[in-house]
């Protein structure tokens, strides 16, 4: 690998007091057949055994968000990472955007894992394929904190991808969406659930090639904020849809949604 090119994709993990997940979620990135890649993991400072679990892997330390602003770019396959307190998830997550210095970023929390040791390969060929690409994206597998699949989330990637796609709520998985670095915006941390949903809906009314892979390239773990709080959650998705579309067309997305939701159910794998 050129050590002067800079990764294709920066994979971000966020975690805070993680250590039972955080392994495993590692793993699946490290282990990627493809290693172009950097690997940011940004720790909230925790007080478990996070920070031991990221040593035992080749890493480079950095003991402030500072340090690490002024790193080089030799960081293929490799770790790379910061500890310290922040502002809650979003706040983490923007403190990964900054360091990123890969064409495409991909969040993968603790938790949460690659598909399989060959997804980054197919993404890397998705891209060469269609190039030139501003989002690639695929679908999600939902797991269980045991890693057991629970099944196919309730909102399916369309083959198609739009910022309208956006008016039937978080269509794509947030695990499974990689976003060109130069149109990826920061979080919106007035939203403290939902501003994944406001993130990407951003993301793609700049996006002018939306690349599809039709195959599952995350794992996404079911034991988030957003499952927790379903309530503040939807409260928050409608301050941002109408937003971004407007009172009328949000109304009528949500009678719309409402009226699908019964009938709609997750397909065991």
């Amino acid at each position: 690998m050129n050590s002067d090119k800079k990764p294709l994709v920066s994979v971000i993990t966020i975690t805070y007091n993680a250590e039972s997940f955080l392994k495993n979620t590692m793993e699946s990135v490290l282990n990627q057949s493809n290693k172009d890649f950097e690997y940011l993991i940004i720790d909230g400072n925790s007080k478990d055994g996070t920070t031991s679990i990221i040593q035992q892997y080749p890493n480079q330390k950095y003991d402030s968000f500072e340090a690490a602003m002024h790193r080089g770019d030799e960081s293929h396959g490799k770790v790379v990472w910061i500890s310290e307190p922040d502002k809650g998830l979003y706040d983490a997550m923007n403190k990964g955007l900054h360091l990123a210095k890969g064409g495409f970023v991909w969040f993968i929390n603790s938790g949460d894992k690659i598909y399989d040791n060959t997804t980054m390969q197919q993404i890397a060929d998705t891209y060469v394929q269609n190039a030139p690409c501003d989002v690639i994206y695929g679908q999600s597998i939902i797991i269980n904190e045991d890693e057991s699949i629970k099944g196919e989330r309730h909102k399916i990637a369309p083959k198609v991808l739009t910022m309208n796609s956006m008016l039937n709520g978080l269509v794509v998985c947030h695990q499974s969406i990689l976003v060109k670095k130069e149109i990826a915006p920061d979080y919106d941390l007035q939203y403290r659930i939902a501003a994944d949903y406001d993130w990407t809906c951003k993301v793609l009314a700049k996006s002018q090639k939306n690349c599809y892979i039709d195959q599952y390239i995350s794992r996404f773990m079911v034991a988030g904020v957003s499952s927790q709080q379903r309530k503040k959650a939807w409260k928050e998705r409608y301050r941002i849809m109408k937003t971004h579309f407007g009172l009328f067309p949000t109304l009528w997305a949500h009678l719309i949604i409402a009226f699908h939701y019964p009938f709609s159910r997750n397909r065991q794998s």
